[in-house]
């Protein structure tokens, strides 16, 4: 049978109006730097949040025992129970806050987490607030599902955190996404701000959702979770910067409990299970904790390395660095486009970073992301090379 020819005269297929969402741009950095690594380029990777240490030792050995033994197939859609069981434990040890293990999702990275509670809890049209600068995930995700973000302009007057007053300013809100500490700017909400702000979103029935993937990287004061003020909250984690397990993906949240149902049908129907293998992998790492620890102490560290030499090249004005491992830093002063200084960086001095449009798309140009989560080696070279450049 001769199959049929589409006419040339037949309408083209467009991609859908969802769908047309700005790329993450440091992915687009990362795949710039790779290019000039291919081509024979030194570069020091500063542009992504990415630990430069691997899976603890322990996760990688319950691997190669569950390959062995295991055909590592679907598991249950919220997760091993046994996984479940552990991440409810960390809230006792680290915060004092007992949680139901049944709470606890398991999910393809913390990005499946966030489709989850964003289907969960907002339909299309929904006013989600969140802050800028910010992860620009968050609103890339709500585009795609057709909500509407509400952006709350942050800034060193109140410490690059929000206070009521800044969410108060932005209208009537469905939802609420705060991080703390916070990408890209490193900082963190007190334990009262946290408190207060739970308490608001609670007495207007605001839907609030934590994002707590640094919890375990701070450098003073340790992070407050929402659980410890609410229990109506999604509170949403990763294996990824803690753990250092960024490629594994595999995440989690805590959900109330009348919840659990709702999300357990929809990751059935969108990822049918996280994998097998990263759960394996992640039961193991809480048996890591000391190389873990370790594993801070090296990025206290490079904080600390950064905060004394990037200003000797002249990036001296920093948002406070409470927590994860980012330098977020004032460059207007020396430019006023940060994607164009960043790319010079990268082709002049092999050091890549991210602008800040990345993640605040009207202020961005003044701003430099730097990520310390390397080895201290190349934390230190990157120093090296960004003095040199500067002539300093």
């Amino acid at each position: 049978m001769t199959a049929k020819i589409i006419s040339r005269h037949a309408q083209a297929v467009e991609a859908s109006r969802r769908s047309s969402i700005a790329s993450f741009m440091v992915m687009e950095i990362m795949r710039a730097a790779a290019d000039r690594e291919r081509a024979g380029a030194s570069i020091v990777h500063m542009e992504v949040g990415q630990p430069g240490t691997p899976a603890p030792g322990a996760a990688r050995e319950a691997v190669l025992t569950a390959i062995a033994q295991s055909t590592l197939g679907y598991t249950l859609a919220l997760g091993l129970p046994l996984l479940r069981e552990r991440i409810a434990q960390l809230y006792h040890h680290w915060y004092g806050v007992t949680i139901a293990p049944e709470r606890v999702v398991v999910t393809t990275g913390s990005s499946g987490a966030f489709v989850l509670a964003f289907l969960t809890l907002f339909d299309a049209g929904a006013r989600v607030g969140l802050t800028s600068p910010g992860y620009p995930c968050y609103r890339h995700i709500l585009t795609a599902l057709d909500c509407e973000k509400a952006l709350i302009e942050i800034g060193p007057e109140t410490g690059w955190m929000p206070d009521i007053a800044h969410i108060e300013a932005a209208g009537h809100l469905d939802g609420l996404l705060l991080a703390s500490p916070a990408n890209p700017t490193g900082t963190m909400l007190t334990p009262e701000r946290l408190s207060d702000i739970t308490r608001w979103c609670a007495e207007r029935g605001v839907a609030f959702i934590s994002d707590e993937i640094y919890h375990g990287l701070t450098y003073g004061a340790p992070a407050a979770t929402a659980l410890q003020f609410c229990d109506d909250a999604f509170v949403i984690n990763s294996f990824s910067k803690y753990f250092s397990m960024t490629g594994w993906r595999v995440g989690w949240m805590v959900v109330p409990e009348r919840f659990v149902r709702v999300v357990e049908r929809i990751a059935q129907n969108l990822f049918i299970a996280p994998p097998a293998v990263s759960q394996i992998a992640a039961i193991g790492a809480f048996d890591g904790m000391d190389e873990l620890e370790r594993n801070r102490a090296v990025y206290a560290a490079n904080r600390a390395l950064l905060l004394n030499e990037l200003p000797k090249a002249g990036f001296e004005v920093f948002a406070p660095a409470d927590g994860a491992f980012y330098l977020y830093a004032d460059v207007s002063a020396l430019t006023s486009d940060s994607a164009a200084l960043a790319r010079r960086i990268l082709d002049e001095a092999g050091v890549a970073v991210t602008p800040g449009l990345d993640f605040d798309a009207e202020r961005g140009h003044r701003f430099l992301r730097f990520s310390y989560a390397g080895t201290t080696q190349a934390i230190a070279e990157a120093a090296r090379r960004l003095k040199a450049w500067r002539g300093a």
